[in-house]
């Protein structure tokens, strides 16, 4: 994987826009959108923490892979102001599926990697089928020139069904991600703010050679129990008041976090 992070074992903080333009419960100007954007960056930063993903997750409900350019392009803006207003690396995740714009924008805004849904084996999603994409994802990472980006791919996707893929396991779904040239792999609970399963986490780790993040349900309380097993972690829900996402950030809540770890 494309060495992005100085910390061992970063703690990656989502940073969830308000809702973009043309999307159902879009209301605020693009300054207040970038602005707070930011303003929660910087939080983290002020946190500790190692890394950041800016994600439309109020952009419900989520078109599948179409992101207009209404969308695109004002992450490419916030991508860009948080890169110039903070220190630390950050990603980009276009939902649903939207991995072609999410590269295009990491590449305008000089972001650090992407995450990208649906890399190997198809699945049925909220938003409908999602079709593997690996091989047009990189085709399209080389043809802009955006190969210095990673690629960090979720597998057995939560808020989906996998029953088209029954027969391959999560190990076999993440030894199929690293031969496709995926940079790291993201395994997550059913649903967001859900704890992943830790023995489907041991299993991945031992079984593939890519880093592992485990991307939802981390808390304070769980943590410790998932650092020896992965390479990170990404945390949304727990960061926000009450552990919704939908809510502001909670100072003390990241706080608390970030004190489990270094303690």
């Amino acid at each position: 994987m494309i060495n992005i992070f100085q910390h061992k074992k970063p703690i990656i903080g989502m940073v969830h826009l308000l809702p973009l333009p043309g999307t159902p419960k879009h209301k605020h100007s693009v300054k207040t959108i970038v602005d707070k954007a930011v303003e929660e960056a910087l939080v983290y930063e002020s946190c500790g923490l190692n890394g950041l993903i800016i994600e439309n997750m109020h952009d419900v409900p989520y078109v599948n892979g179409k992101a207009g350019h209404e969308i695109s392009t004002l992450m490419g803006i916030v991508g860009y102001e948080i890169k110039r207003q903070t220190n630390l690396p950050c990603g980009i995740q276009i939902l649903a599926a939207a991995n072609k714009a999410a590269m295009a924008t990491a590449l305008s805004a000089g972001l650090d990697f992407i995450r990208a849904e649906g890399f190997v084996f198809g699945h049925v999603a909220d938003e409908g089928y999602i079709d593997a994409n690996a091989a047009d994802l990189l085709r399209y990472r080389k043809m802009i020139g955006a190969e210095h980006i990673a690629i960090w791919t979720d597998i057995k996707k939560k808020h989906s069904a996998h029953s088209i893929t029954s027969d391959v396991d999560i190990v076999e779904t993440a030894k199929a991600a690293e031969f496709f040239l995926s940079d790291g792999l993201i395994v997550t609970g059913s649903s967001t703010g859900t704890k992943a399963n830790i023995e489907e986490i041991k299993a991945v780790k031992e079984g593939s050679n890519l880093p592992l993040m485990v991307g939802s349900g981390i808390t304070a309380k769980n943590i410790k129990d998932y650092l020896p097993f992965c390479d990170g972690v990404i945390v949304g829900s727990y960061f926000k008041k009450d552990g919704d996402w939908k809510n502001e950030l909670d100072k003390n809540r990241i706080d608390e976090l970030v004190k489990m770890v270094d303690s």
